[in-house]
């Protein structure tokens, strides 16, 4: 069985994300995406609401889980069993720091494979980053984010800025 893990901190999920998921889980048997905390990004939304959030837009693939996950990537993949990690491309400098990863968690764990896939042209501009400056100052996010939860980014930067 091959089970590839799609590492990041999703805070939130876009749509360019979600599309990475849909064209792994063709890719692979089962595909993991692992939530994990960016210890140097203040975070819009909890891990579990983040959690939370990716498997309601992920309910309709059958062999997508998600996971929060704390620590080396390298061990979140050893306890599951996985040997491939995914990594999604928007651009060279993308691939210039993945490309860094890659060879770090390989040099920890030789048995692991990154397999990056690029993201559709259609979404080369698309960051979590610049959904959190566009929901903060009360842009439309809509087209940048799966559907199903526009409102509850919208709650929680109108509660972030009091309102």
């Amino acid at each position: 069985m091959r089970i590839a893990v799609y590492p990041g901190s999703f805070d939130p999920i876009t749509i360019g994300h979600l599309d990475i998921i849909e064209r792994a889980s063709k890719v692979f048997d089962e595909i993991i995406v692992g939530v994990f905390v960016n210890p140097d990004k203040k975070g819009l939304f909890t891990i579990s609401e983040r959690v939370s959030l990716i498997e309601r837009v992920t309910s309709n693939y059958p062999n997508v889980t998600v996971q929060s996950c704390s620590g080396l990537l390298v061990n979140f993949m050893k306890a599951n069993n996985a040997k491939i990690i995914v990594k999604g491309l928007r651009a060279v400098s993308d691939f210039e720091y993945e490309f860094h990863m890659s060879m770090m968690n390989n040099k920890l764990e030789p048995t692991i494979e990154t397999v990056f896939m690029m993201t559709s042209a259609k979404y080369l501009f698309l960051s979590s980053s610049s959904v959190r400056q566009i929901a903060m100052f009360g842009g439309c996010v809509k087209g940048l984010v799966p559907d199903e939860i526009i409102k509850d980014i919208m709650d929680k930067t109108s509660n972030n800025l009091g309102g």
